[in-house]
């Protein structure tokens, strides 16, 4: 999303709770103590605040511990190899752990294949993003993805219901 299309949803929504704002892990730590007020303004407004590429900068867990934020994204770097990779895999892992430890929610960055959905899914990551699911795209087309996926989904969240409430 660029900047204008950041400002211009905050416009006319009005309302700061449909704001996530994404900070990348170095630009937050690089004066922790200063991006922390800035963070907390933020979230006291009702911006949902995310750290971006988690694991590629120079970041101290007790730093990480003192923002506000909702959202850890594990960078794309580690998730591209962690099907590959045990040690890589291993670290994904600690991150989701980590994230979900801390009362966060946790998102994979840098999806492209369905064993990578498989191997986040056994590691509790309910959260991805990635080219397996979309490219980036324009507005438009991003309307249609949703339209669809809606009528994909909809009858099986209704066969879900459904199924739960004979129980």
């Amino acid at each position: 999303m660029t900047e204008d299309m950041a400002f211009e949803c905050l416009l006319v929504s009005q309302d700061p709770s449909v704001v996530n704002l994404e900070i990348t892990e170095t630009i937050a730590m690089a004066d922790a103590e200063k991006s922390a007020i800035v963070l907390q303004e933020l979230r006291a407004l009702g911006v949902h605040l995310e750290i971006d590429d988690f694991g590629t900068g120079y970041s101290s867990l007790s730093r990480l511990q003192s923002l506000p934020v909702d959202t850890l994204k594990v960078d794309r770097a580690f998730v591209s190899r962690m099907d590959s990779d045990l040690e890589t895999h291993e670290i994904v892992r600690i991150i989701v752990m980590l994230a979900q430890n801390l009362g966060l929610k946790v998102v994979a960055e840098g999806v492209e294949t369905e064993e990578q959905v498989e191997l986040l899914k056994r590691d509790s990551c309910k959260l991805a993003q990635g080219y397996l699911f979309s490219k980036p795209a324009a507005p438009h087309a991003v309307e249609r993805l949703l339209e669809c996926n809606r009528s994909r989904v909809a009858p099986l969240l209704r066969a879900k219901a459904a199924a739960s409430s004979a129980q």
